[in-house]
């Protein structure tokens, strides 16, 4: 058990970069801004009225209904008429890294990484637009070599592939154009390879450009396809102009050929029956029911192709997709069902279920995120198409062999996937019906039961020997299929059969302080529970004036925990008063009335909840964050009411509470004297997910056992250089305030940055923090690191141990092989697990003044992975990440508001 308080689970928005430039960063393919004009005709999202003809283009991962061009089973339909949007998104506009030096090592770097926005930018997005982003010729101390020398070597495997044969000739790019402009994907590769015996059989088309072998005869070819018109005339061909025009040539070692052959290599998965899902493929018929619990495990694999320190590799890992054998229609019935003689509002809790939740529709391998329910439309309602004609939902998916029997059947709304380059458009709903809508992911009584979960783990957990057996199967299959290795022979594409192997380190063991005892983390488990809760705490507060809030029926647990938090307390060095106990009823109005009257000169608040409902938790953190701000523990009752835990769960109330008030449990040594260390991750609100809070964490001492902790709420667009300046300079108001001097050193570990999103740090989060920084410390020197911390990545690393390949020990650093020549990073896997594969976390230094050495950053990160006070163990990213994702993530979730400034030095928030 991490922690005591749990937050109640509630869908989590994927973690994006902050964009405090405006500016478009997060791309899956390419095209030229000319086709990306056309391709977009006017804003995707704007409103009307009256239900219309869905349009023909949609946003990803939506659809509008079919307009004369399209074929059936690619899309869903919208009430409302849409504009023309390619399927192909718009190029990462990121570049390389050049400029002359300037007087300032400070303003030479930060001036250096800024030049690279002068120069072209690339047309590659995504993780493709990161690749161009050349950060480590303006680190000199690192020019020659980012590999440290520390620790204990140790052979390693990694789940890469070395190309060992690829192309090497220079190849072709196109762009091509389609008048009438034709949406559907499909559609428009069958129209341009109508035409293959002038294209050849060697090439790549990822829907708006084309990558041939060979140059075509002409700069500009027009050509003439036919395609079969379904809505009119009953199957009457029309004609299609494919203008096919030269844009440029790409050598070998181009990074833009790098993203061509990701696409091939996607060809070759739907070769292998492989059926795409979001970004990944997964083998349907290889599907494993699950009948017990009514789900559906889809295996799968994520690949990518990319260029790395000594090689091009193909990173491939196993990957799964976790269906309800239950569709949404079910569940609405259900919940009828239940409701039936109880007098509830069923719509309400329709709403509740259904709300927030990701949906699939087999028929064409779409995921959808449900924002609302549409009680006045069923599938018999009629919504006019493109061509001006009516049709029923019913009629319409009947195109796409989806039978809906139902007919008074309400309606799913899904705003469509948001993003912030359509951020001054009002969304046009996508209507869906819940009886082709099957369920994702597991609610939160699956995840409370441990049958269930025991048995998805054994699908879906995989040891490292079996994810290599599993791999290898894949790279098998590969070269065994012909048809595979047909399209693979065409570019001069082989891989090699093993599993990519290298030297790592393992880096010494962490000394914990706590008081006067020394001790190191047990050296499998990677955590010290035992030594923490036996002796004195580094830094304690005493329990003079607090409160425990119970409602009557859980009396006795409340009582409980007061009597066991008595028994351990003293062990740690606590010195505790009894609560004042106070009854409530079940609801937020009475915990907060019950507050107001006796929140006077109170030090911790403690509230026994009878269950987790999110409600309960957001209105009492809220208040108590927000409106009367005292440091506060919630724990549900039912945790207490196991003797055989009670004791440890005590013990980590303690702590947190003694945290919470700004206390300090263990220390460690940085090696670092006068630093500073930041924290900034980013969440998005789940209520408005149009705006996405920054949580900022800065150390204030040395030790790095008081921190100050700020929210920043960014608004569509909005920059972030006030917040981040104002943010910076109560950091370093604090800092003063406990040491008398400012840092000479302030490192920044960056998390929450999604793919291609690096130029944007770059361009714009790095100079905000220098200027803000140059003028707070005015004529003083100061040196400033920023590092970028990437948890969501597909690389995993195993160890040969007794025949067998398992999880590398706890401190295993790899900074060769799978690293990237361009870049000053490396990847360390700081944290053990117990089941499954242990996932490494990626570093990326991209601006380094204080000239910190590889083994220097290296040591200093996994120290840091040691400083989170709400886990007694080493943790996968550094404390000032945890914490500053663990701020985001309780506003985001829970408060929606900024939290009351007199919190700011105290860590409320574990």
């Amino acid at each position: 058990m991490h922690t005591a308080e749990k937050h109640p689970k509630a869908p989590t928005p994927k973690l994006t970069c902050l964009q405090p430039c405006g500016r478009v960063m997060a791309f899956r393919t390419a095209m030229s801004g000319r086709a990306r004009t056309r391709a977009r005709g006017r804003a995707c999202d704007q409103a009307s009225p009256q239900p219309v003809t869905p349009g023909a283009s949609v946003a990803p991962g939506a659809a509008a209904a079919v307009s004369t061009t399209q074929q059936p089973g690619q899309i869903q339909p919208r009430l409302q008429q849409l504009p023309d949007e390619s399927h192909s998104a718009e190029p990462g506009q990121l570049r390389g890294a050049e400029g002359p030096p300037q007087p300032s090592e400070e303003l030479q770097l930060s001036v250096g990484l800024q030049a690279a926005s002068l120069k072209p930018r690339s047309s590659c997005g995504g993780v493709f637009g990161d690749l161009v982003v050349n950060t480590r010729p303006y680190l000199e101390h690192v020019r020659d070599s980012t590999a440290g020398s520390q620790g204990k070597m140790v052979k390693l495997f990694a789940n890469h592939f070395r190309v060992v044969s690829q192309p090497q000739w220079i190849a072709y790019k196109y762009n091509v154009d389609y008048t009438p402009d034709i949406e559907n994907g499909n559609v428009r590769e069958n129209l341009l390879f109508q035409h293959e015996a002038l294209l050849g059989k060697c090439h790549i088309f990822d829907g708006r450009s084309l990558l041939l072998s060979h140059r075509l005869p002409k700069p500009k070819t027009e050509l003439v396809s036919k395609v079969k018109d379904t809505d009119k005339g009953k199957g009457k061909e029309e004609l299609v102009k494919v203008t096919i025009e030269f844009t440029s040539e790409l050598t070998p070692t181009s990074p833009d050929r790098l993203r061509y052959y990701n696409i091939l290599f996607r060809k070759i998965l739907k070769i292998m029956k492989f059926r795409q899902v979001g970004r990944n493929y997964y083998n349907y018929m290889k599907s494993a029911p699950i009948w017990q619990h009514k789900l559906e495990v889809w295996p799968g694999y994520i690949t990518s192709i990319l260029q790395y320190e000594n090689a091009m590799t193909l990173c491939a890992d196993v990957n799964h997709k976790l269906l309800r054998m239950e569709t949404a229609y079910d569940l609405i019935m259900r919940i009828c069902e239940d409701a039936k003689n109880k007098n509830l509002d069923v719509k309400k809790l329709v709403s509740k279920e259904l709300v927030g939740s990701i949906v699939f529709t087999k028929f064409n391998n779409k995921t959808y995120r449900v924002d609302g329910i549409n009680w006045k439309e069923t599938p018999e309602s009629v919504f006019k198409k493109s061509d001006g004609t009516k049709i029923t939902f019913v009629e319409y998916y009947k195109k796409y062999k989806a039978q809906v029997t139902v007919l008074n059947q309400p309606l799913l709304i899904s705003k469509g996937k948001w993003k912030k380059s359509q951020q001054d458009t009002p969304n046009e709903p996508i209507f869906l019906v819940p009886e082709l809508c099957h369920l994702t992911g597991l609610t939160d009584t699956m995840r409370k039961d441990y049958g269930v979960m025991r048995d998805l783990a054994t699908y879906m957990r995989l040891k490292p020997e079996e994810r290599q057996l599993k791999l290898k199967e894949f790279m098998k299959t590969i070269q065994q299929d012909k048809n595979v290795q047909k399209v693979l022979q065409h570019w001069n594409f082989q891989f090699d059969s093993q599993l990519l192997s290298f030297s790592g380190r393992v880096l010494k063991e962490v000394r914990i302080f706590q008081g006067k005892r020394t001790f190191e983390p047990h050296p499998q488990l990677a955590e010290w529970s035992r030594e923490t809760r036996s002796g004195p705490l580094l830094s304690v507060k005493s329990l003079d004036n607090w409160l425990i809030l119970y409602t009557k029926q859980n009396y006795g647990a409340a009582l409980s925990l007061m009597q066991s938090l008595r028994r351990v307390t003293p062990t740690m060095g606590i010195a505790m008063r009894d609560a004042k106990m106070l009854e409530v009823s079940d609801t937020v109005k009475s915990y907060i009335a019950v507050l107001e009257k006796h929140s006077s000169n109170t030090q911790m608040v403690v509230c026994v909840l009878s269950s987790d409902r999110k409600e309960m938790y957001d209105g009492i953190k809220r208040y108590l964050c927000v409106n009367c701000p005292i440091p506060s523990q919630c724990v549900v009752a039912r945790t207490l009411d196991k003797p055989q835990t009670l004791m440890t769960i005590a013990t980590k109330i303690a702590q947190q509470m003694n945290c919470k008030m700004g206390g300090a449990l263990w220390k460690v040594q940085t090696g670092l004297q006068n630093a500073m260390f930041i924290g900034i991750d980013c969440f998005h609100d789940i209520v408005n997910r149009r705006k996405s809070i920054m949580g900022f964490v800065a150390s204030v001492n040395e030790d790095l056992t008081e921190w100050f902790s700020q929210c920043i709420f960014q608004e569509s667009g909005q920059e972030l250089v006030n917040g981040l300046r104002a943010c910076l300079q109560e950091a370093l108001k604090l800092w003063y305030e406990h040491n008398s001097i400012l840092p000479y050193s302030i490192i920044v570990y960056r998390d929450g940055v999604g793919d291609g999103q690096l130029q944007a740090l770059i361009d714009c989060e790095i100079p905000q923090i220098v200027s803000a920084l140059k003028r707070i410390f005015k004529s003083q020197n100061f040196k400033l690191t920023f590092i970028v911390v990437k948890k969501r990545i597909n690389t995993r690393f195993f160890v040969e141990s007794q025949g067998t390949l398992q999880n590398p020990p706890s401190g295993t650093v790899v900074d060769v092989a799978v690293t990237r020549k361009e870049w000053y990073d490396f990847f360390i896997i700081s944290q053990s697990v117990k089941e499954g594969t242990v996932t490494p976390t990626h570093y990326n230094v991209i601006h380094d003044t204080v000239r910190l050495s590889p083994d220097t950053v290296q040591c200093l990160t996994y120290r840091l992975c040691h400083m989170y006070y709400n886990l007694p163990g080493i943790t996968r990213v550094p404390a000032p990440c945890h914490y500053a994702h663990k701020l985001a993530y309780l506003v985001g979730q829970s408060i929606h508001q900024e939290p009351h400034q007199s919190l700011s030095n105290r860590l409320f928030y574990l």
